[in-house]
């Protein structure tokens, strides 16, 4: 929360406000006590609109929209009116002491199988009540959820309306949740009660997982997976999965009503204890805590000592974590949390690789630390490679964000719990490394502190590319390439990209002498200046899906149809013939995989075949093939003298000799689904299915 300032009404009818909220687009709340004792949410619209009068009707209609629901699910509207002074309406809803769902799952983890089945039967049985009204709420998520020490209430009625209405939004907005929103409500058609459950079941399968069901690197991408792709739920227990899964149909008509949801869900006895003890009932009592004091520093009245705005800046400067309901715009607006402890920096530090002997016997040794349950799933059918730096591997944790572990025995460091790794995660000069916030920011921070360093508000960061010495290269969230200045601070250039370059899972590029090459979803390749962003060189055609380049030596190296290597500055070709692939590339897999560096050597696959390449003539010579199929396009890593190499359907990843390629063992044979590998120290760092584990390398 922060103190009033210059401009802040002291009184908003019965309310003494004490503090700032927040604040958005349409409007800002404000913390209230009135001369009872009791607190609330005071929203008000902005002075710059409260002479509009669509506006204004908007604004109220909230408040009426939400007192017609009686339910105890939801959160109350104590009052509201339009101030005679300024003209300037305000609704005051009851202050609810307590975390959104999405905060919960941020800071504790996903929920068990019992506390989504209590989550599930409570909401289920709130939207009964809003649709008794006939209402459609249009805009469930987990933001506008907050768990309190009775269950979760439903906030946010700014844009519920009565059923089968359309769906009705300002220019330029969007008009549902990327995620939550049913297709229908995508699509722009009309809406019942059907498109709340849709979303219930998105939020369910959050609770459950830590993971949007839907997601992608841009809005567009999102909502095209609402309407056209399969949910993702490959991370929901099973007997959860066969639950929700109806409530995510396509067609309306198919999803599960409420009452069903709630008899579907039934929890066990003691089910609620999610949010009545443990550390997420010991965050809501703190909360309530706090504004009981926060109330209290404003009734002691205005007698001889301090000033009350003293007082309240006081209790507001050193107040902890509260959350309060009815957010400006339809908005939830947390309080200020404690200042974050910044850990002290730590050294790299490697760790002996294993004797050749131990590749002999064809099994795997035991793992370094892991596998542990604590990263986060795919996205667009891609996982955020694990960074590691120093002492810390960084990684997408579960539950959203980002967090280290130490390299040498997997213990958390540090958590930085409000940033989008799905956008990207790169490495940067220094230990540092860059990252997407919200709202598209990007930011940059020291690796092993987690202490961020500069951030650059107007990136509007969709997916993060690549980064030199000087810049960080992205795709905008509105299908832009865009380079970012890390020394200026500020957008170097902006240039279009097609649209089917930018198409999930999104384009793949690479940095190198004054170049930036950037291979593209539809299998196009471009070379752009890293000073103008001006096109110096274009391949067409080259494969029928992004692979990563590889740039060694001003050379860069293309999978694909045929394995390519071309001067980066001129695009001229550097082999006399084609090093022709021996199967043709599909999307995702097959051909000319993307190449990887090790010394003055580089390792593709061609196909089921991990070969070397000659790097002065061109040609390859196999090393050893996939015994489970083709393998997905991702490529090798190499650390110390072992080449990791991502098996066929992604069953397991293989350790072979980065001399002769002869395979030392296949780990996690089991395994399906996506990689993340990485290396550093002697160390090599996966990520799949979930899990974060170390393996030791062979010198």
């Amino acid at each position: 929360m922060k103190p009033l300032g210059p401009g802040d009404p002291i009184r908003l009818g019965p309310y003494r406000v004490l503090g700032v909220l927040g604040e958005g687009g349409m409007g800002k709340v404000y913390f209230g006590r009135d001369d009872s004792g009791r607190t609330a949410a005071v929203k008000v619209l902005l002075p710059e609109l409260a002479h509009d009068p669509h506006l204004v009707q908007r604004f109220l209609r909230e408040a009426h929209t939400a007192r017609a629901v009686s339910g105890g699910g939801v959160a109350r509207v104590l009052d509201a009116r339009t101030e005679d002074t300024g003209n300037r309406p305000w609704i005051a809803t009851e202050f609810l002491s307590g975390p959104t769902l999405d905060d919960a799952v941020h800071r504790y983890g996903p929920f068990g199988a019992d506390g989504v089945r209590a989550l599930a039967a409570s909401l289920a049985a709130t939207l009964q009540d809003i649709h008794a009204t006939g209402l459609v709420h249009r805009d469930l998520k987990p933001a506008n959820i907050v768990l309190t020490s009775t269950g979760p209430r439903v906030i946010d009625f700014g844009i519920a309306r009565p059923e089968h209405g359309l769906t009705l939004t300002t220019t330029g907005q969007v008009p549902v949740t990327p995620g939550y929103g049913a297709p229908e409500q995508v699509l722009g058609q009309r809406v019942g009660p059907a498109a709340d459950v849709f979303s219930l079941g998105a939020v369910l399968a959050y609770a459950a997982t830590g993971q949007r069901t839907f997601d992608g690197t841009h809005v567009a991408a999102v909502q095209y997976e609402v309407v056209h792709g399969e949910p993702r739920l490959d991370s929901v227990p099973p007997e959860l999965r066969q639950l929700i899964a109806p409530c995510l149909a396509k067609d309306p008509v198919q999803r599960p009503a409420p009452d069903q949801v709630a008899g579907a869900f039934a929890p066990p006895p003691g089910a609620d204890r999610v949010w009545r003890t443990g550390p997420l009932a010991e965050d809501i009592a703190r909360r309530g805590a706090e504004a009981r004091r926060q109330a209290a520093v404003a009734g002691q009245g205005s007698g001889g000592g301090p000033s009350r705005r003293r007082l309240l800046r006081t209790a507001l400067v050193a107040g902890g974590a509260l959350a309060a309901s009815g957010g400006a715009g339809g908005a939830w607006w947390m309080l200020r949390e404690e200042p974050r402890r910044i850990p002290a920096a730590g050294p790299a530090s490697d760790t002996e690789p294993l004797p050749i002997v131990a590749g002999r016997h064809g099994t795997p040794p035991g793992e370094l630390w892991g596998p542990l349950p604590v990263a986060a799933g795919p996205v667009d059918g891609q996982v955020t490679t694990p960074l590691p730096v120093l002492d810390v591997v960084v990684f997408a944790a579960a539950g959203g964000g980002l967090a280290a572990r130490l390299t040498t025995d997997g213990k958390e460091k540090w958590r930085l719990p409000d940033v989008r790794p799905a956008a990207g995660l790169v490495a940067l000069p220094g230990n540092r490394f860059a990252t997407a916030g919200s709202g598209g920011a990007l930011l940059g921070f020291e690796a092993s502190t987690s202490r961020q360093e500069w951030s650059v508000a107007g990136a509007d960061t969709g997916r993060i590319l690549a980064a030199d010495a000087s810049a960080v290269y992205l795709v905008t969230r509105g299908g832009e390439l865009r380079a970012v200045d890390t020394a200026g601070r500020k957008v170097r250039w902006t240039v279009p990209l097609p649209e089917a370059a930018v198409k999930a899972p999104g384009p793949r590029a690479a940095a190198g002498t004054g170049r930036l090459v950037v291979f593209g979803a539809d299998g196009d390749v471009v070379a752009v200046d890293t000073a103008s962003g001006a096109t110096v060189w274009k391949v067409a055609g080259q494969a029928r899906s992004a692979l990563r380049p590889l740039v060694m030596k001003d050379v860069v190296y293309l999978g694909g149809r045929s394995l390519t290597a071309l001067d980066i500055r001129t695009g001229a070709a550097v082999w006399k013939t084609e090093t022709r692939a021996t199967t043709a590339p599909q999307p995702g897999a097959g051909g000319w995989g993307p190449a990887a560096a090790w010394r003055d050597r580089v390792f593709a696959m061609d196909g089921t075949a991990l070969c070397q390449v000659f790097t002065e003539l061109g040609g390859a010579l196999p090393l050893d093939s996939s015994a489970k199929g083709t393998p997905p396009h991702h490529p090798p890593h190499a650390e110390a003298g072992t080449l990791w190499v991502v098996q066929g359907d992604g069953r397991g990843v293989s350790a072979h000799s980065v001399v002769s390629g002869r395979r030392y063992w296949t780990w996690s044979a089991e395994s399906q689904g996506p990689w993340g590998v990485s290396g550093a120290g002697n160390r090599v760092f996966l990520v799949n299915d979930g899990k974060l584990t170390a393996m030791p390398t062979v010198e």
